[in-house]
């Protein structure tokens, strides 16, 4: 079974671009603009969640 888990996310500028965060898991990333950031984060905890061994995923999100 699949457990479906909201994450939170903030965007805020630096600089000339954009930082956002995943506030659970300490994730981050950047980008030019607020899509940009968001789909760069997106990406970044995709691959998290692809690479990261399962007891990694649960101690960032407890």
């Amino acid at each position: 079974m699949t457990q479906i888990k909201q994450l939170t996310t903030i965007i805020e500028r630096d600089g000339d671009g954009y930082v956002s965060l995943c506030l659970e898991l300490d994730i981050a990333s950047q980008g030019d603009t607020t899509e940009e950031a968001r789909s760069n984060l997106i990406e970044a905890l995709e691959l998290f969640f692809e690479t990261a061994d399962a007891s990694e995923i649960e101690r960032r999100l407890n």
